[in-house]
C-alpha cells in the first residue's frame, strides 16, 4: 500500500507544496520577530540612519547585542532588512520603515500580528466550537485580538475613509460638510467614528457597539482627538440602537460577525432619514469560492472561521455570511430589508465599499 501510495505523488507537485508550507511557517516565525521589533523599538531606531552596526541598534533601542544582531539576521533572511556584507551593518530602506516603523503609514504592520497571536491563544475554544458547533462571542476572545483588529484597520480609514469612501458615496460629503446625523454601527474602538467627526466638524456622530470595552476605548480615542462633544458612544445592538433620522449609517467591517445580519439591515432602514445612505465596507470578497484564492482570501477566511463566524453563530446564527460574504449575498440582506438601491461605490484590495439606499 505504501509503494502505491507513493507511485500516486507527482513529486513536482509535492515539492512546490513543501516548499510552501515552509515559506508560510518561516512567515508564522517572522511575526513573532516583528511583534518583537516593533515592542523593543527596534524598528524605530534603525528608521532614516543608514547603516548601522548590531551594537549601534542595540545601543539605540537598550537591548542586548547578542539578541538585537540574532533577531536582525533573522530580518535580513525574510526580507525586512537590508544587509551590507562589506561593512557588516544593516539598513531599514525608506520602503521597510513605511511598513514597519511608520506608525500613521497606511501600510504599517506590526500590530496586526496581534491578531494571529489572539487566534493561537484561544485554539481549545475554537476546537471545542468545531466539536460542538457552539459560537465564541467576541468579548471572549484573547485581548490582543481587539488590539490587533483595530490596529489593522485604523491606519487603513485614515488613509481612505475621509479622502476617497465617503466622497464615492452620491451627496454624502455635502450633507456632512453642512451638518449630518451619523450613526456609527459596531464602532469598535472608533476609529472610524472619530476620523469621521475630525473631519465634519458640523455633524453629529453616534458609536454603537456590543463590546463594553470597546466602547470605553473608542470614548478615550475620542477625549484625546478632542472631539467628544460630538462623537459619543454607547453600547447597543445593531438591531436596536436609539435614534431615527440619520443621514448616514455606516457598517465598518461589521455586519458579516452579527449573526442576524437582515435584522441589523432591517433596523437601519427605519433609524435611516428618508434620503439617507447606508455605507457598507466589508472584506474584499468575489462572490464564488474559486475566486478567492489568494493571500487575502486566505487570510480572511481563515480570520473569519475563528472570529467572526464563531461570534455570528454565539451571536444566534441566523444566517452566518463569514468575512468573504461576496457582493450578491451582501445585497440580498439589504433587498430583504427593503432597500431599492444597492451599489459597489469603489473597492480596494482589502475592502468594498457598498452604498445602499432606501
Amino acid at each position: 500500500m505504501d509503494t502505491l501510495q507513493t507511485r500516486a505523488i507527482d513529486s513536482a507537485k509535492l515539492d512546490t507544496l513543501v516548499g510552501r508550507v515552509v515559506s508560510d511557517l518561516s512567515a508564522g516565525y517572522g511575526g513573532v520577530m516583528v511583534s518583537l521589533g516593533h515592542r523593543l523599538g527596534l524598528y524605530k531606531a534603525m528608521a532614516d540612519r543608514g547603516p548601522l552596526t548590531s551594537r549601534e541598534i542595540a545601543s539605540r533601542a537598550g537591548c542586548a547585542e547578542r539578541y538585537v544582531r540574532e533577531w536582525l539576521n533573522s530580518q535580513v533572511a525574510g526580507g525586512y532588512v537590508t544587509y551590507h556584507a562589506v561593512s557588516g551593518t544593516y539598513e531599514l530602506t525608506p520602503e521597510q520603515a513605511f511598513v514597519l516603523a511608520n506608525e500613521d503609514s497606511p501600510v504599517f504592520i506590526p500590530n496586526a500580528w496581534a491578531t494571529p497571536a489572539s487566534m493561537w491563544a484561544d485554539e481549545e475554544k475554537v476546537v471545542e466550537a468545531f466539536r460542538t458547533g457552539a459560537g465564541i462571542p467576541w468579548g471572549d476572545h484573547d485581548g490582543r485580538l481587539f488590539c490587533g483588529v483595530a490596529s489593522f484597520y485604523r491606519n487603513a480609514y485614515r488613509a481612505s475613509l475621509v479622502p476617497e469612501w465617503l466622497p464615492a458615496l452620491d451627496g454624502v460629503v455635502d450633507k456632512l460638510k453642512s451638518g449630518a446625523r451619523v450613526a456609527d454601527v459596531g464602532c469598535g474602538h472608533g476609529h472610524s467614528t472619530v476620523l469621521m467627526a475630525e473631519a465634519f466638524p458640523n455633524s453629529t456622530f453616534h458609536g454603537f457597539d456590543t463590546h463594553d470595552k470597546s466602547v470605553e476605548e473608542a470614548r478615550q480615542v475620542a477625549r484625546e482627538a478632542g472631539v467628544s462633544d460630538r462623537a459619543t458612544f454607547s453600547s447597543a445592538r445593531a438591531e436596536n440602537y436609539p435614534g431615527t433620522g440619520y443621514d448616514l449609517i455606516c457598517f465598518f467591517d461589521c455586519l458579516h460577525d452579527m449573526g442576524n445580519p437582515v435584522a441589523a439591515a432591517t433596523h437601519a432602514a427605519k433609524a435611516l432619514a428618508k434620503d439617507g445612505t447606508v455605507m457598507l465596507v466589508e472584506p474584499f470578497a468575489n462572490d464564488r469560492v474559486e475566486d478567492n484564492i489568494s493571500p487575502v482570501g486566505r487570510l480572511y477566511y481563515a480570520a473569519s472561521t475563528t472570529i467572526c463566524c464563531a461570534h455570528a453563530i454565539s451571536d444566534g446564527g441566523h444566517t452566518v455570511l463569514g468575512a468573504q460574504a461576496g457582493e450578491a449575498r451582501l445585497k440580498d440582506i439589504f433587498r430583504k430589508a427593503g432597500f431599492t438601491r444597492f451599489r459597489r461605490a469603489m473597492q480596494t484590495p482589502f475592502n468594498l465599499i457598498l452604498e445602499a439606499r432606501l
